[in-house]
């Protein structure tokens, strides 16, 4: 069920009530509070469409031609997983250079704060330029090298964006696939933003490796697998 914007963030408050009354459920368990919110990197090349991607999960807003962003942008969001109330942070950043390798760097330059501590990384490319699958190969090692001490579970998306341009392909789906989920152990969408196609899907994907990378006696690869089923999802 697709829960845009205002509906999202209303369902998430009465079920906040709920669980304030003793007849909800909270991602904590029974303490009460609120844990910390899930926060959500997406990243990419110029052009990819990023900011897309976000705002047609957002917003369900879709613009063939958005304002381009020099800096990050930061969006509080809410999601309802397996009955269970998360707080979102999803940050849209632009086309970095490269990833921060320090503290020092991330909070010097200002489009890169917060990007060491997230959660989840999804690295969108575009299906039809080489070139921004070359961007996110390189952010992806670059993340696995230099990301916060403590942090090496945290999971990583791949997504292809633009598959409305599938005659535009410049690689094979299932080339990128083996590579993405047998030698990177990483989750793999493809989805249209245009469309609305599997948007709701690899955000749900996002949401469900961060709660499955807690389990961290399992192999990276099987949590993926796990996260990708969609029945884990009852409602987001």
């Amino acid at each position: 069920m697709r829960l845009p914007g205002a509906r999202l963030n209303a369902l998430a408050s009465g079920l906040r009530e709920q669980g304030g009354r003793g007849g909800g459920q909270r991602a904590g368990g029974g303490s009460g509070r609120m844990p910390p919110p899930f926060k959500i990197a997406v990243l990419g090349a110029r052009g990819v469409g990023k900011t897309a991607i976000v705002r047609r999960f957002l917003y369900d807003d879709y613009s063939e031609n958005p304002t381009p962003g020099r800096g990050r942008r930061v969006h509080p969001s809410a999601a309802v997983l397996n009955g269970h109330v998360h707080d979102l942070q999803i940050t849209d950043y632009p086309a970095i250079p490269s990833f921060p390798g320090s503290s020092l760097q991330e909070w010097t330059d200002s489009c890169c704060r917060g990007i060491r501590s997230a959660h989840v990384y999804i690295l969108v490319y575009d299906i039809c330029c080489f070139d921004s699958f070359e961007y996110v190969k390189t952010m992806r090692q670059q993340i696995l090298e230099t990301r916060v001490l403590g942090t090496a579970e945290t999971p990583i998306l791949i997504v292809g964006n633009k598959r409305d341009l599938q005659r535009g392909r410049v690689i094979p789906r299932h080339n990128v696939s083996d590579l993405v989920r047998k030698s990177w152990k990483c989750g793999y969408v493809e989805c249209s933003a245009r469309f609305n196609w599997h948007i709701l899907l690899l955000f749900s994907e996002a949401l469900r490796s961060v709660a499955c990378a807690r389990c961290k006696h399992v192999h990276a690869t099987i949590r993926f697998q796990r996260a990708l089923r969609r029945e884990r999802c009852a409602l987001m």
